[in-house]
């Protein structure tokens, strides 16, 4: 029997119908005469692991079905019908909680309760319902292009709860048309989750997140692109990173800069998006603590950006400059415990060379972060303060920044500029 005739048979239809992925990966499994200790050997993991994966695919990490899936040859279709993540019914994949949560849980909830009324829980609830059971089609007379557009420039923007507000519905819309099976609605969709990740993951909300960047990569497989692809690669690492799980990140990130390398670069588009992997790659380097990879990635990234317009063309994927680069070089440094070398990065950086409200605060952000790694609260508080000027959603809603701010009101409320700050962020002073 053909590879083909195989996975379109009666056994893999039934599976299929009864969202079984698990049994999808058993099937597989034994088709090619494996024992799930052979399986696990080459996922990395134990048989009886193998073992919960096939019993209880949909409550597993969707990383390993994934993994496990491609090792047994279940196409990428198969796999996401089996996922529910194909045709008119919602997504159903349950919301899982990190193995290790990069804070630990008593931390996360500081944080989170922190950032009171940022984003608010209406928005959030709207969100959860859709990730759980998918609205139907807005029914929008506005061109689907032109609504993720908009939506995007709502992240742009540092409008977070703007962009929360919308997303259901773009959501809800973009499956509608993945009815298709067309490639570019699928491109599409996966771009859809990838900003719901980055949202997500800015605002703190790691689980939401990781379920949205795993659909993102589920789509984007299924699209053909390899830039689609690398998008929501990226978006998934940086989760993962933020879940304390540096291995799983750096194999994400690795694989989409192999992806992206082997289109041979042939235009500013597949440039753009290798200097973007090396920047993300170089970044979760440093915060596994591999210095030696993380300069080597980010001195990459500074060859590869040199060509790069100042300009982003309209449209572009990734949207990488030579200054962006600098910005990651202050975040590579400041990851690796080195203030002085992230602020000797940044001394050239300026707001002019940002072009959305969100860059220009991430630029303050990071060169904040570095202050006060340094001890220096007067600089911290000034960088910080530039930042909810520019793009409030940069401090207000992000909530390592907000702990920053908590720490200066309680330990430097006299320095200049702290009382200013706490005011813009809508603290209590």
């Amino acid at each position: 029997m053909s590879a083909d005739q195989l996975w379109n048979s009666g056994t893999v239809r039934a599976l299929v119908d009864s969202l079984d992925p698990g049994g999808l990966i058993r099937f597989g499994r034994q088709g090619r005469g494996w024992r799930q200790s052979d399986l696990g050997a080459r996922i990395g993991c134990s048989a009886s692991t193998v073992s919960r994966l096939e019993q209880h695919g949909r409550h597993t990490d969707l990383d390993l079905i994934r993994h496990a899936a491609k090792e047994v040859g279940v196409p990428t279709n198969v796999l996401a019908a089996s996922l529910g993540l194909t045709g008119e019914q919602a997504t159903r994949v349950p919301r899982e909680r990190p193995s290790c949560a990069e804070e630990d849980p008593m931390r996360r909830r500081t944080l989170l309760a922190a950032a009171g009324l940022a984003t608010p829980a209406m928005l959030m609830t709207s969100v959860d319902d859709a990730l759980a059971s998918m609205p139907g089609p807005t029914g929008s007379p506005v061109s689907f292009d032109s609504r993720l557009a908009a939506a995007r420039g709502y992240f742009d923007a540092g409008q977070n709860a703007r962009l929360l507000k919308v997303l259901p519905g773009l959501l809800a819309d973009a499956h509608h048309a993945a009815r298709g099976r067309e490639e570019i609605q699928f491109a599409r969709l996966s771009a859809s989750y990838s900003l719901a990740a980055q949202v997500l993951t800015k605002i703190g909300r790691y689980d939401q997140a990781r379920l949205t960047s795993d659909r993102a990569t589920v789509f984007a497989d299924l699209s053909g692109s390899p830039l689609v692809a690398a998008a929501a690669a990226r978006e998934l690492s940086i989760v993962l990173r933020h879940q304390d799980r540096p291995a799983a990140a750096q194999r994400h990130i690795l694989d989409a800069l192999s992806q992206v390398e082997a289109t041979g670069l042939k235009n500013g588009a597949q440039t753009a998006a290798y200097a973007q992997m090396l920047c993300t790659t170089s970044y979760t380097s440093a915060r596994s603590g591999d210095r030696d990879l993380a300069l080597d990635m980010i001195r990459e990234a500074k060859r590869a950006a040199r060509d790069l317009p100042e300009e982003v063309p309209e449209g572009r994927l990734f949207s990488i400059t030579s200054a962006a680069v600098d910005l990651y070089t202050v975040g590579v440094h400041w990851a690796l415990g080195d203030a002085g070398a992230a602020l000797e990065a940044g001394r050239g950086l300026h707001a002019g060379q940002f072009k959305t409200p969100e860059r220009k605060g991430r630029m303050h952000t990071d060169l904040g972060r570095a202050w006060w790694q340094w001890g220096k609260p007067e600089q911290t508080a000034a960088e910080l303060l530039s930042a909810a000027r520019v793009s409030p959603g940069e401090v207000r809603d992000r909530p390592a920044i907000r702990k920053i701010v908590e720490d200066l009101r309680s330990h430097h409320a006299h320095t200049v500029g702290v009382r200013e700050l706490v005011g813009a962020v809508g603290m209590q002073s």
